[in-house]
């Protein structure tokens, strides 16, 4: 078969069932991994990206030339780059100064500008990546600034096909789908459609210390003292983005730093998944939570993104020293 271009190969990612390390943790049930780094932007982020370009050009938000720009801890930039190498536009990132070296290079690799900017502050500060993506969404002429924390297009993607995908490849078997909180697009979306077939399915989100979200859905309160700094990238925010459907998700399962990164390393050594920060965080989670399952379990957690952008962080020692992990 042959692609008319790279973005016709996003998609059908396979699923790949986890055995060791569910017989070493005393998992029950059927563990699985829908592992979307075999994407071509090596993250689930592409089917989003190339979702929230392609309506945009449907809708005339965007025209021919024109400059995208995005705020992104890496993954979603990368989908943004390749659809913008093909499809001829210019595209300047906005990213957090806690972001991998290696999620920026590669970013520059396939033309992209970027612009670093400071972690510890308020998401309205005019510094944050926010702030600055939308200033310079202000300041560009024919620029598209998709924001993918709201642009519903991004949970509508994986309505459309990750749903559908993990569906029928455990033969409408899946009981509990895990994943990691961001942009809430990958859980709202897919369980979303996961939920129509089978209204029964748990829908389990993983979230970060210093994140929002477990508090603001069990007790409805958006409580600041919540917020705080931490290293794990691309789940948890200081935000409520309007693609987080908090109705269809049962349960919230906090997941440490130190922990998250052991995992991944536990992944590559144990499993041969050389993943990303919070695929480990995702499998962690489900160790944390291994109480809720039993033998009659299909547990499906997704795994985000490839390891090739935190060779610098969890699978290098002298930084996981640094940190205290090891």
């Amino acid at each position: 078969m042959i692609h008319n271009s790279i973005l016709d190969t996003i998609g059908n990612t396979p699923m790949v069932r986890i055995n060791r390390i569910a017989k070493k943790f005393g998992i029950p049930g059927t563990l699985l991994a829908k592992v979307e780094y075999f994407n071509p932007g090596h993250s689930v982020k592409d089917r989003m990206a190339l979702k929230m370009i392609e309506d945009a050009e449907r809708e005339g938000k965007i025209k021919p030339g024109g400059t995208i720009i995005e705020c992104t801890s890496g993954n979603t930039g990368m989908g943004l780059a390749l659809a913008a190498v093909v499809k001829g536009y210019k595209l300047i990132c906005t990213m957090s100064d806690k972001q991998s070296k290696e999620k920026m290079d590669i970013l520059k690799a396939l033309g992209a500008e970027v612009y670093v900017c400071p972690t510890n502050v308020t998401p309205d500060d005019p510094e944050s990546y926010y702030s600055v993506a939308d200033r310079l969404n202000k300041e560009i002429p024919n620029s598209f600034y998709p924001y993918q924390y709201d642009n519903l297009s991004n949970r509508q993607a994986h309505y459309e096909s990750t749903g559908p995908e993990i569906w029928d490849q455990t033969e409408g078997k899946i009981t509990h789908f895990v994943v990691g909180v961001g942009t809430g697009g990958t859980i709202s979306g897919t369980t979303r459609y996961l939920k129509e077939q089978n209204p029964e399915l748990k829908s389990l989100g993983v979230d970060s210390y210093g994140s929002v979200f477990k508090k603001y859905h069990e007790t409805g309160e958006f409580d600041e003292n919540e917020i705080y700094s931490y290293i794990t990238e691309g789940i948890g925010e200081d935000i409520l983005p309007k693609n987080v459907d908090f109705s269809l998700i049962d349960h919230f399962e906090k997941v440490g730093d130190k922990e998250g990164a052991l995992m991944c390393r536990e992944l590559a050594q144990t499993e041969g998944l050389f993943l990303g920060y919070s695929c480990g965080s995702a499998m962690q989670a489900v160790v944390q939570m291994k109480n809720q399952f039993d033998e009659n379990s299909v547990i499906v957690v997704l795994f985000h993104d490839h390891g090739s952008r935190y060779v610098g962080k969890v699978y290098n020692d002298d930084w996981m020293k640094e940190q205290g992990f090891m």
